[in-house]
């Protein structure tokens, strides 16, 4: 099978993916900050890397493929509502009970967006101990130095100690800015020195971390936090490491630099990838502005264009758009992906029938590699392509089984819903008679002949979504095709 092209920030072209080991082709992915609820910017990053994990998966198989994605539990707002919350705790299982609750809303949002679950998440409160021992390694080195600024003790990257800092980033050392989350202080020995661990002042909690004999009660620098989680799981060097867009500096650029100056290696991965950024409406998302969505509240509220969108229609209005442009997240984006999603679960449906009549599985179709939604995503993940080479091959199933299987191969890759060939035995055009009758039902009060509609399409696997219009506050019904 042919190899992906995909395009490598570090050398900022496109390039034939070659992995270090094709029996252990090895992934991360920098994950949420579990303070609070993921947004709709932190479900892009996921989407595009469970697209490029699910094409690894066909290509090296399930079992030879391990994708790592953290989970950030250490924050100072973490710690601080940790210690107020839960003082007679071990902070590890406090920070725990604080942030259970955003860490499951964050596995149940992706799910709902139709992405696997990566082989490892680990949370950075379990890798205190690695974080510290790399950190005295690279203090043995002379690579970071104890200082003490208006905050206490800190150690601090030494930037000027790796010759080539910057190449990620395409910046001068002169030109850095601190890659730190504290102020430039007088006590650095460069302004872009970065912390890698901090002081926790007497009413602080934190982590009593022992270094060269001296022990500092404080916590991990942000940065550390990713390169020690990745070594664990994936060793010194890897193949691919990805993230948004922001994250290249300073995040990502102090990564490779602590990795690489620890274990004495000219790489950390060989393949950096990042998404582009994600707007509101035209906005920069915030919630002054308000318009800071939540996945959640996107897909459970009435908060975005006055209803909520099934998994499947944010996953597509996120693939719309190639992974490395930005995107406009807005309303009739949504209503186009919508349209595209129902037009390619109604051809699944079509699919799915064609292929059980044929008793053929749509899981070896692209063994052969001849699949255009393949050839689409090994493009640097032509995703725009991908869903057009799907309503394209849509168009050709009719009874036609093995069309209908690289068509079922297509959605699956792709991360799209497949419904089960049993799923609606209903037209498009039944569907939205039947809207319309039900509609007049609820007009005229007739509530169990509504309610009767409803259920029997449900029988029919086609599910209604009822809300209101935004600007005439009238009765809108949706509908999608589920299992």
């Amino acid at each position: 099978m042919t190899q992906p092209e995909l395009y490598n920030t570090l050398s900022r072209s496109k390039q034939a993916f070659e992995p270090i080991d094709a029996d252990n082709v090895r992934m991360y992915v920098c994950g949420p900050t579990v303070y609070d609820f993921a947004h709709i910017g932190n479900a892009r990053p996921v989407i595009v890397f469970d697209v490029l994990y699910r094409l690894l998966q066909l290509i090296y198989g399930t079992d030879h493929v391990t994708y790592a994605r953290n989970i950030t539990d250490v924050d100072d707002k973490i710690n601080a509502r940790a210690n107020r919350d839960f003082p007679g705790l071990p902070l590890n299982e406090a920070i725990r009970k604080v942030t259970e609750k955003t860490a499951n809303q964050f596995q149940s949002d992706m799910k709902e967006l139709g992405c696997l679950e990566p082989d490892h998440q680990p949370r950075a409160t379990e890798f205190i101990t690695e974080m510290v021992s790399m950190i005295e390694v690279l203090m043995d080195k002379q690579h970071a130095y104890v200082a003490t600024g208006t905050q206490g003790r800190e150690i601090l990257f030494r930037v000027d100690s790796m010759p080539d800092y910057g190449a990620l980033s395409n910046r001068n050392l002169a030109d850095q800015q601190a890659g730190a989350r504290v102020a430039v202080e007088d006590h650095k020995e460069n302004p872009g020195d970065f912390v890698l661990w901090k002081e926790s002042n007497a009413s602080e909690p934190g982590w009593d971390g022992k270094f060269h004999g001296q022990v500092i009660h404080g916590r991990p620098g942000w940065h550390i936090e990713c390169s020690a989680m990745a070594k664990a799981y994936l060793g010194e060097v890897f193949d691919i490491h990805g993230g948004g867009l922001d994250l290249i500096f300073p995040h990502h650029e102090n990564e490779i630099a602590q990795s690489r100056c620890c274990h004495g290696n000219d790489r950390m991965a060989n393949i950096w990838m990042h998404n582009g950024f994600l707007q509101v409406e035209g906005q920069k998302m915030s919630k002054s502005v308000g318009n800071f969505h939540t996945v959640n509240e996107v897909l459970e509220t009435d908060k975005v264009g006055g209803r909520s969108w099934p998994g499947a229609v944010v996953r597509v209005a996120m693939l719309m758009t190639h992974y490395r442009e930005p995107i406009d997240f807005s309303v009739s984006r949504l209503e186009q992906a919508e349209n595209i999603y129902r037009k390619l679960s109604r051809l699944a449906s079509e699919a799915a029938s064609a292929a059980a009549v044929a008793n053929q599985t749509h899981a070896s179709a692209v063994d052969a590699a001849q699949s255009p939604v393949l050839a689409a995503l090994l493009d640097d993940l032509n995703t725009p392509l991908a869903i057009q080479e799907l309503q394209r091959l849509g168009g050709a199933i009719g009874s036609n089984s093995d069309a209908a299987a690289d068509y079922l191969a297509g959605m699956d890759l792709i991360g799209f819903a497949v419904p089960d060939s049993q799923s609606s035995s209903v037209s498009e055009t039944d569907v939205e008679s039947a809207i319309k009758e039900r509609l007049a039902f609820i007009a005229a009060k007739n509530w169990a002949e509504a309610d009767r509609i409803r259920d029997d399409l449900l029988d029919e696997g086609i599910q209604l979504k009822d809300s209101k219009d935004s600007q005439s506050g009238e009765r809108v019904t949706t509908w999608e095709i589920v299992r």
